[in-house]
């Protein structure tokens, strides 16, 4: 009767291992991204930019658009799961709706990333023996971009979504014992204030700017998630002891 027990601890203690794992690699991609950005420019938005840089340096475009913030969404996958398990029976409704929107969120955006569509066309581009091909290819690639992130109307939902279910899982954090309320509340501020300038930034794109300091508490909320969920998975050693 006791090896049920025995599995359902280790499932547990390793499901909140690569939760805390998830949000470690989620706050280093941010600083990578951050210094890709100084290092090399912003991201491009026109496919004849895209082109030219693949041309000379392929991992420069690679890096020159979403590539890293889809690896930053993707982690989702692994520290969601352990937020759901942890807070399910503080708020299962409000925390099943956070986990949904979170994995549907990660699905869009993954069927809607444009890199590797672009990387395809960017080989064609370097081979096209005409200007003629060169910008049939570009329409394409603007095609592609058009239809991705930033300027989509999936682009736009999956948005809500993703930072909708961070909103949620943070409301239920703050009613529970398992998570510091500074990860609480970072959470909470920072996917509000992500959520707010993310609908309002087709509208008043001016007005949205302003509100994109609500990046800074992510830096707070990754790692305090990590320290939570390294807690939880501690904890479940113990219990078992």
């Amino acid at each position: 009767m006791t090896k049920p027990a025995l599995l359902e601890y280790s499932d547990l203690k390793t499901l909140y291992r690569v939760g805390a794992i998830a949000s470690i690699l989620q706050l280093v991609t941010i600083f990578s991204y951050a210094l890709i950005v100084a290092i090399l420019g912003m991201r491009v938005t026109s496919a004849e930019a895209f082109f030219l840089i693949q041309e000379s340096s392929y991992w420069a475009s690679l890096f020159r658009v979403d590539f890293l913030l889809m690896i930053l969404v993707g982690l989702y996958l692994g520290n969601f799961p352990a937020l759901v398990v942890s807070l399910w029976r503080v708020n299962p409704i409000t925390t099943m709706f956070a986990g949904l929107f979170t994995l549907a969120a990660v699905t869009v955006s993954f069927a809607g990333e444009a890199t590797f569509g672009l990387l395809h066309l960017g080989e064609s581009y370097v081979a096209a023996s005409s200007d003629l091909e060169r910008s049939q290819l570009v329409a394409a690639g603007d095609a592609l971009l058009a239809g991705g992130w930033w300027n989509s109307t999936g682009s736009y939902v999956t948005g809500i979504l993703l930072q909708g279910g961070g909103v949620m899982i943070s409301i239920v954090m703050l009613s529970s014992s398992s998570f510091s309320k500074i990860t609480a509340w970072a959470g909470l501020i920072g996917n509000g204030f992500d959520l707010l300038q993310h609908l309002i930034s087709p509208f008043a794109p001016g007005i949205s700017e302003y509100l994109s300091f609500a990046m800074i508490l992510y830096l707070i909320w990754y790692p305090m998630m990590a320290r939570d969920l390294f807690r939880l998975a501690k904890n479940q050693t113990q219990d078992k002891k």
